[in-house]
């Protein structure tokens, strides 16, 4: 992958969801979008971008996980460091607007039912945005002082940070293909 770039773009994403991503436990980014994405609404308009994980106090009890109980923790305080450890490829983004289709990914996440139901009927259409991301490790995670202009309810943000041109893939070139493939007759 290219990289060595001085600035990039952060996805944020629920620090239990990065952990699975980086865990190969999760595939897919679900998304219905936040009050500050602007009059277009949400959209995958990043195809390259590091995890910037988010954090509060409600998380644990709307993922699946294995493994132990998830730490409850409180929301990123300004000047804490945040940990980036992953940087994305998404593959393709589609917007699902049938929730049977929706349903059959639930073993690519480890978002709950309810959840993401609560997402997909959220608005005027009962639809949600759909991505599969191949993800990365960074050789070394970066840590990012939290300032105030990362929060709210708006999925990307600039951050000033450089992503190495070396990162290795979290799953193998043939394993990644069986999910891909897992994943797209799914949803096609």
């Amino acid at each position: 992958m290219n990289g060595g770039v001085e600035q990039c773009v952060g996805y944020k994403e629920w620090d239990a969801v990065c952990d699975a991503l980086l865990g190969g436990r999760q595939h897919l980014l679900l998304r219905k979008g936040g009050i500050h994405e602007g009059r277009e609404g949400f959209s995958f308009r990043e195809e390259r971008f590091v995890l910037f994980p988010t954090r509060f106090h409600a998380q644990a009890a709307q993922v699946r996980v294995t493994g132990g109980p998830i730490a409850e923790t409180g929301e990123w305080k300004v000047g804490e460091e945040v940990p980036v450890t992953a940087w994305c490829e998404a593959l393709w983004a589609r917007t699902l607007t049938d929730w049977k289709q929706v349903m059959a990914l639930e073993s690519f996440h480890i978002w709950t039912e309810d959840l993401v139901r609560e997402r997909f009927d959220c608005g005027e259409l009962q639809q949600i945005h759909c991505a599969l991301v191949r993800v990365f490790r960074l050789p070394k995670p970066v840590s990012l002082p939290y300032e105030k202009k990362y929060g709210g309810c708006r999925t990307w943000v600039n951050l000033p940070i450089a992503v190495p041109s070396e990162v290795d893939p979290v799953i193998n070139d043939t394993d990644f293909g069986e999910i891909r493939k897992a994943v797209e007759e799914t949803v096609s």
